[in-house]
């Protein structure tokens, strides 16, 4: 159901479909799709792709009045620890468990998820009410690293680590690791950590079993500048302190006039951890690594 929703991130004229996506009522292809099945109205008559609108301009999707304001306290991110077997959708057709049935309500707008976790996959996940910020935090263009933990099963070569580090054909391209540290284990499971600078479906895992070898387990444990903290519990989330969101803006190149995200006054949720309190999701740079 389409709601009354809160401003966009700026007060001069838009794509249409950015300013929605930014007021938190879906993807941008899902409102051009809306676009162009003639569900929203510019000042009375029918949007059409390449519309812009500002704050003056009346929006109305599904009959129902959208208010294009200049920003606020509108922007909200939080940190989630998603656990496995949960699904990063609003609604599964199987009927699986989903991360957003954990999430604070809002009274307006929706959670965007940046990017996703797999069914297996566990670990960080943020979320936040701008569409513009999850676009692109997302976006290739911006190369924002990507953290795993990751417990391989098999004989690990240094011929396997290069290739890795150098490049590995995959159906939907060449890929690759940033880094790749060896992180302990015994046996035949050994644990990695790994970096990426993009988010294709599956990539972690593909780039193992490119090489012959099959993941067993997988966690995120990094975004950009966010740090999964262990004591976070699963399913526990958390909001991202003021000083937090202006380094995602930045990451983002979301600064100055028309960015200016104010604290939401809101508490932490999950089991309504303070955010400053040890052991939560916390900003800063990775221990030392060396290079594979």
């Amino acid at each position: 159901m389409i709601r009354q929703t809160p401003p966009v991130f700026a007060a001069a004229p838009m794509r249409l479909q950015k300013a929605l996506a930014n007021a938190g009522l879906g993807s941008r292809r899902e409102i051009e799709g809306w676009i162009q099945a003639g569900r929203i109205q510019i000042n009375g008559r029918p949007a059409k792709l390449g519309d812009r609108v500002g704050p003056a301009d009346r929006v109305c999707v599904d009959g129902r009045e959208v208010r294009l304001l200049p920003p606020d306290s509108t922007l909200r991110v939080i940190a989630y620890n998603k656990p496995e077997g949960e699904v990063v959708s609003r609604r599964d057709p199987q009927g699986r468990a989903t991360v957003f049935a954990h999430l604070p309500p809002l009274e307006q707008g929706r959670w965007i998820a940046v990017g996703r976790l797999d069914l297996n996959t566990a670990g960080l996940l943020l979320l936040t009410t701008s569409g513009e910020l999850a676009h692109r935090l997302m976006h290739p263009s911006r190369a924002v690293e990507r953290e795993y933990a990751v417990r391989v099963l098999g004989e690990v070569s240094e011929a396997a680590l290069h290739r890795l580090t150098h490049g590995v054909a995959l159906e939907d391209g060449r890929a690759r690791f940033e880094e790749i540290v060896e992180s302990g284990g015994e046996g035949a499971n050994r644990w990695y950590h790994v970096v990426l600078c993009e988010g294709r479906h599956r990539e972690v895992r593909r780039l193992w079993e490119a090489v012959g070898l099959r993941v067993s387990r997988l966690k995120r444990v990094r975004y950009g500048g966010l740090i999964l903290d262990s004591r976070v519990k699963s399913r526990q989330w958390r909001e991202l302190t003021p000083q937090e969101r202006d380094d995602l803006l930045k990451l983002a190149g979301m600064t100055g006039p028309g960015f200016r995200p104010s604290p939401s006054g809101q508490a932490a949720g999950g089991n309504r951890r303070e955010p400053s309190r040890p052991g939560s999701v916390s900003s800063g740079k990775t221990r030392s690594r060396s290079r594979r």
